[in-house]
């Protein structure tokens, strides 16, 4: 788990604020654009100054590593979850699904190789809706033979049909500042 520690090079915009927060209480001519993104990588949410004369959309992949930017000035800092624009949130859960498919291998690595962290709790249990029923059903199969991808995993396991969905749901927990144990976001 420990590839995701590196720094976020890459981030998905969630809203472009071309005229900054409406409850910035500045001047218009004072007030600088604002782009809240999430990075790819760790899940982090960033608040992002672009270069003048940038215009975001929703969706837009930036780079925000180190070196040359294109389209960003640079990165304010991290975007707390209560200060996302309804745009903002409405965009998120679709760009979650979007990444976990696109990290499918990460996903079911951590199906395949999740731990209990005490006696009586395991890190399967901390999926939202996934209790000691699921966690033996998917510990069984995966001793048989570790999980290929995600149909491979609701095929095996029928008690969850959709594992993607699982995975949004406990990100959104995560971001949201409810849970206790951090698995995908930093």
């Amino acid at each position: 788990m420990d590839q995701r520690r590196e720094k976020e090079e890459q981030a998905i915009v969630l809203d472009f604020l071309p005229n900054g927060y409406p409850f910035d209480p500045r001047p218009s001519h004072i007030k600088t654009p604002i782009a809240q993104a999430i990075g790819k990588k760790r899940f982090t949410l960033l608040e992002l100054c672009p270069k003048k004369g940038v215009f975001l959309q929703p969706n837009d992949e930036v780079y925000i590593g180190e070196g040359k930017r294109d389209k960003i000035h640079h990165i304010l800092g991290k975007l707390s979850f209560d200060k996302i624009t309804n745009t903002g949130l409405s965009t998120l859960e679709h760009v979650l699904k979007d990444l976990i498919r696109e990290q499918e291998a990460f996903f079911i690595d951590f199906f395949n190789r999740a731990q209990p962290i005490t006696i009586r709790m395991h890190q399967l249990e901390l999926l939202p809706g996934l209790g000691k029923k699921h966690m033996n059903a998917i510990i069984e199969a995966r001793e048989e033979e570790p999980f290929k991808n995600f149909e491979d995993l609701k095929n095996r396991v029928k008690l969850i049909p959709d594992p993607e969905k699982i995975i949004v749901r406990r990100i959104m927990l995560e971001l949201e500042g409810k849970e206790k144990h951090k698995l995908f976001v930093d």
